[in-house]
């Protein structure tokens, strides 16, 4: 149930956290945080019924105290109710339009797993006044995911992150541009795309990841 992807959201979490998790399928990561004590509250939701009666049957066979709701986002949550939110497992634009909401202003801390767009994510957070705590990098099923802590206060921020330093590194890298190749290589079938400004932007994060 707890792979290193949840066990990296988790590490991210302060202790004593008021945490909802959005999105939470089969609520294992809410569970978890109650389990290890980092968090003293957890809201778990999600907006689609299947998930959402999963997540409580489980957390009701852990025994937990654990709040469910079924719902769409942070839609279902009042201000000042949390003071962390965990998005995990969705697309980076899926995840900026969920957190375009009055709610993530009363928070702390956003702690951001998406599964693609993740510039976008980071895009979002530099221009709603979000600075990146730190990253990190967990790899679960063979796939290498990117976790982002974020807060309001910048002297929070790390001097120097977990991704950084992490033996996934290399391999992230190696991935990362394997995947920007073969959209390069597409491209290159066509005259007219080469000739685009997202040609030139591809190749040269090809060869800024490169020098890595």
């Amino acid at each position: 149930m707890i792979d290193n992807r949840i066990g990296a959201i988790i590490n991210f979490v302060r202790r004593g956290s008021k945490v909802a998790d959005i999105g939470a399928d089969h609520g294992y990561l809410a569970i978890e945080l109650v389990k290890s004590g980092r968090a003293s509250f957890v809201i778990a939701t999600d907006k689609n019924s299947g998930p959402f009666d999963a997540a409580k049957k489980n957390i009701a066979a852990a025994g937990l105290n654990i709040e469910t709701r079924l719902g769409d986002g942070l839609k279902i949550l009042r201000e000042g109710e949390v003071d962390t939110i965990c998005i995990a497992g969705m697309g980076g634009s899926l995840i900026c339009e969920i957190l375009d909401s009055p709610v993530t202003n009363s928070v702390e801390q956003l702690i951001l797993q998406p599964m693609n767009a993740v510039e976008k994510v980071c895009a979002w957070l530099k221009n709603n006044s979000w600075f990146i705590a730190d990253v990190d990098l967990a790899e679960a099923g063979g796939i290498i995911y990117e976790i982002i802590s974020a807060v309001k206060n910048p002297a929070a921020v790390s001097l120097q992150t977990k991704k950084s330093v992490s033996p996934l590194l290399e391999k992230f890298n190696a991935q990362k541009i394997a995947k920007l190749q073969r959209v390069l290589d597409e491209m290159s079938k066509s005259p007219a795309a080469i000739a685009t400004e997202k040609f030139a932007q591809i190749q040269a994060e090809i060869n800024s990841l490169k020098q890595k």
